[in-house]
């Protein structure tokens, strides 16, 4: 549910207010009234408004998609949308076909080989430090390093919650729904369901990717922006959905304002409707 500041969100008594609420000082007045303006997430009986435009801020075991800005001793700094930059150790990360062993003075020199500036990386968070920072993961082999592909920017607020955020659409590309906002969609590849499938970002296709595979990956794009120009959470089911209902129109046109509403407008029904024979 979208609330703006002021806005009443419950009067029920049983509900405790958190993050982004408020209450008055009013003798009997139990009003959870909105402080900000975004989505209403109750966590049990506790009620927080998530704020619709804010800088991501990571839980441990997020998926997110980063994009490595430096290059330093034994670490990455990597730029995930938070406050501050993240940090990715060289002990966190993978080596070539998932070898463990200590990491030695050659690995260190050999850093920039796997990873340098400029490369998008997709990874979990392992801690989050007082100040906010956040130490990210490569250890299994389905993170690491991103090969082809495009990379689209969101509201973190808009990304949905859930138990696996790699998906296999059935339109013929892979997705990654970063919690951070950042979205990555590239031509399909095999899902790593375990810590032995994947390569760990070592070793990606560099054929070029061909004609209706950019179609594709365009197309779902654009819907991914129509969906998050009207506030709808981002999740495989709503993005297979508007991919579905865009057929009908060409890939350029769907950021128009009429064709975008006119998708998420029959997004939004097909959901309602998937819901309602659950």
């Amino acid at each position: 549910m979208l609330v703006t500041p002021g806005d009443v969100i419950t009067e029920d008594t049983i509900y405790m207010k958190g993050h982004g609420t408020y209450g008055t000082n009013i003798e009997g007045d139990k009003r959870v009234i909105a402080s900000v303006a975004g989505v209403v997430e109750p966590i049990n009986k506790l009620i927080c408004v998530k704020p619709l435009k804010t800088r991501y801020n990571g839980e441990v075991g997020d998926v997110i998609v980063g994009r490595i800005k430096d290059v330093q001793q034994k670490r990455w700094k990597v730029e995930t949308n938070s406050r501050l930059d993240s940090v990715l150790h060289l002990s966190s990360v993978n080596l070539r076909g998932g070898e463990l062993r200590r990491r030695s003075a050659a690995d260190e020199f050999a850093m920039r080989e796997y990873l340098k500036e400029g490369d998008l990386i997709s990874a979990e968070i392992q801690q989050v430090h007082a100040d906010g920072s956040l130490s990210l993961h490569t250890r299994s082999l389905r993170y690491g390093k991103l090969g082809q592909g495009c990379c689209v920017v969101v509201s973190p607020s808009l990304i949905k919650r859930r138990k696996n955020h790699m998906h296999n659409l059935s339109c013929g590309v892979s997705i990654i729904l970063g919690n951070n906002g950042y979205v990555w969609i590239s031509p399909l590849v095999k899902t790593a369901t375990d810590s032995e499938a994947g390569d760990g970002g070592f070793d990606f296709d560099k054929e070029p990717v061909t004609a209706d595979d950019r179609e594709t990956i365009c197309r779902v794009r654009n819907a991914i922006l129509c969906l998050a120009k009207h506030s709808v959470m981002l999740y495989d089911t709503s993005v297979q959905y508007a991919y579905d209902k865009s057929l009908d129109y060409e890939a350029k046109h769907l950021l128009s304002d009429d064709v975008a509403s006119e998708i998420v407008d029959r997004t939004l029904m097909e959901i309602d409707l998937l819901k309602g024979n659950a």
